[in-house]
């Protein structure tokens, strides 16, 4: 799937205050979401002993699902889309270490 495809088809499950008009709703739904990620991977080393099951890594796709789908909203909340995002940053790392 692109980029493209992806964020057209989550923005018409974006069904939140204010849509188009509030970065702050999915900003805060960002940072939950990657702190539920967080929590899994706490969670590995704790109690699995770093081991990374099929269940495990089940959850993170799960949860690494709902933090794409937060940037996809905070990227048309500023008028952006996923591709550009992905380009700029792939400048800003080739610049970075010399590429």
């Amino acid at each position: 799937m692109e980029f493209s495809e992806y964020q057209e088809l989550a923005g018409r499950t974006a069904l939140y205050p204010k849509r188009l008009k509030n970065l702050e709703y999915p900003t805060l739904g960002l940072t939950g979401e990657a702190g539920e990620v967080a929590n899994i991977v706490k969670k590995i080393q704790r109690d699995f002993n770093g081991e990374l099951t099929d269940e495990i890594r089940d959850k993170l796709k799960d949860e690494l699902g709902d933090v794409l789908w937060y940037i996809s909203a905070c990227a048309d909340e500023l008028g952006l889309t996923l591709g550009e995002i992905a380009q700029y940053n792939v400048g800003k790392l080739a610049k970075r270490h010399g590429a």
